[in-house]
């Protein structure tokens, strides 16, 4: 199988592109921050996933976190206090984090997520764009944004419970717990489960599978699902908007960041 990188160093270092075979990998590469995303890497993601789109030879996209140790640990810490603080640098950070994701979601082409170790917060959130969620045993899985008191889009909450199930959405994002490989299965967060060993075969085996079926027929099929996951029309997704900025204008947003920075517990007054 030849191997072929692709812009590495015009997107972002932070990101490595890669074309092997008819597969498209797109590998979040921090993994001194365990892949945490930052702006640019948000950023850079629809242009990838629109040259994935654009290539006729590329069958299937792989997304994958470098080092090992990490899918991606969520949102970089480090650039809140610049990022998403103001509301208008809160605005943009959502509108980009918004296009990044929804690049993945409604790529025509299959999307799997190749899940090694730390998949939370944003990480998640980009696992759930994925099409099919192929994790080693050693990962961890959670969403945290009540401990940082963060609001969650609602595209990211549609993800979640289309996934899951309303229950348990509810109980992923209400605990803030982190959950083991085995228990995102049982939930069903992930669809395969395998050990760390076995991890590189199993995700080659499955893309081996995807590639050799026909290309119209799967697009068809993902884009007649995405559209039964579509929000109604009644949802009042302006008033979830105006909720979720709320929480980055919070004082409790405020304790968050600086409780997570001082390693210790916040301490939240609902303000």
């Amino acid at each position: 199988m030849t191997t072929t990188r692709l812009l590495q160093g015009e997107i972002t270092d932070n990101l490595i592109i890669e074309k092997k075979g008819a597969v498209g990998w797109i590998t979040f590469n921090d993994p001194a921050k365990h892949n945490a995303m930052s702006y640019d890497m948000w950023a850079a993601l629809p242009g990838i996933i629109k040259m994935f789109e654009d290539d006729d030879e590329i069958r299937a996209v792989v997304l994958t976190g470098a080092g090992g140790k990490s899918f991606v640990s969520g949102a970089n810490i480090s650039q809140f206090e610049k990022l998403r603080t103001a509301a208008d640098a809160v605005a943009e950070y959502e509108r980009v984090g918004e296009e990044a994701q929804g690049s993945i979601y409604n790529c025509s082409k299959p999307v799997i997520g190749r899940i090694d170790g730390y998949c939370i917060g944003g990480g998640l959130n980009l696992s759930l764009c994925c099409d099919i969620r192929i994790a080693s045993d050693a990962s961890t899985f959670a969403i945290p944004a009540g401990r940082l008191g963060l609001g969650y889009r609602l595209t990211a909450i549609r993800n979640l419970v289309s996934t899951v199930g309303a229950p348990q959405a509810l109980d992923v994002m209400l605990s803030a717990q982190r959950y083991t490989a085995q228990e995102a299965k049982a939930k069903g967060l992930i669809q395969h489960l395998v050990p760390v060993a076995e991890l590189d075969k199993a995700v080659d085996d499955y893309l081996a599978k995807v590639v050799a079926n026909a290309p119209i027929t799967l697009r068809a099929g993902k884009k007649a699902i995405r559209e039964f996951q579509k929000v109604p029309p009644h949802v009042d997704v302006e008033g979830i908007k105006q909720m979720v900025l709320a929480c980055f204008a919070s004082d409790d947003y405020q304790e968050g960041k600086r409780a997570f920075a001082e390693k210790r517990a916040p301490v939240f007054r609902g303000k």
